[in-house]
């Protein structure tokens, strides 16, 4: 998995599961952008943590900008996101430390990185990871909202189940 990707606008995720904090960085932002961190944070509700198949892990997922913003507008320089991790609990990891779990990116991270990788709750290669591609999400979606562009999913049918409406 590559932690960089797109051309007009380039995304750089950074950071693990288990580590101080995860981010993002969104370069390619026109300047002058009005950003809604309202309506941003309420994009982000959207993937914590929480619900019956979810992970126990509590996260609040709040962004602090170091870099992009000006006031609520973008300023042209790349947009610089972090999100603190606040409950990682590494100890339940401890026992996994040398026994690749199925369905999990544990293997290919340490084939990948000659056994260095942080594997802590799945590492660089965990869900947690998802919070930054979320934020990067979340902006460029206003963008592209302004500009008559509507970013939506919709699921037809599950399990042979169709949709009711």
């Amino acid at each position: 998995m590559s932690s960089e990707f797109g051309k007009y606008l380039q995304v750089t995720i950074f950071g693990q599961s288990h580590g101080k904090a995860v981010g993002v960085v969104l370069d390619g932002l026109p300047a002058g952008e009005p950003i809604d961190l309202a309506e941003l944070r309420r994009f982000m509700q959207r993937r914590r943590p929480g619900g019956a198949l979810s992970t126990p892990r509590r996260e609040e997922d709040e962004p602090v900008f170091l870099s992009g913003l000006l006031g609520d507008q973008t300023c042209g320089s790349p947009l610089c996101a972090v999100i603190e991790n606040q409950d990682a609990r590494s100890e339940d990891y401890a026992e996994l430390a040398a026994l690749p779990r199925p369905s999990h990116a544990d293997y290919a991270a340490y084939c990948k990185w000659g056994g260095k990788a942080d594997l802590r709750g799945g590492g660089h290669f965990s869900g947690r990871l998802t919070a930054p591609i979320c934020l990067a999400g979340g902006i460029a979606k206003q963008l592209l909202a302004r500009r008559g562009v509507f970013v939506g999913a919709h699921l037809a049918e599950a399990g042979g189940e169709p949709d009711r409406s």
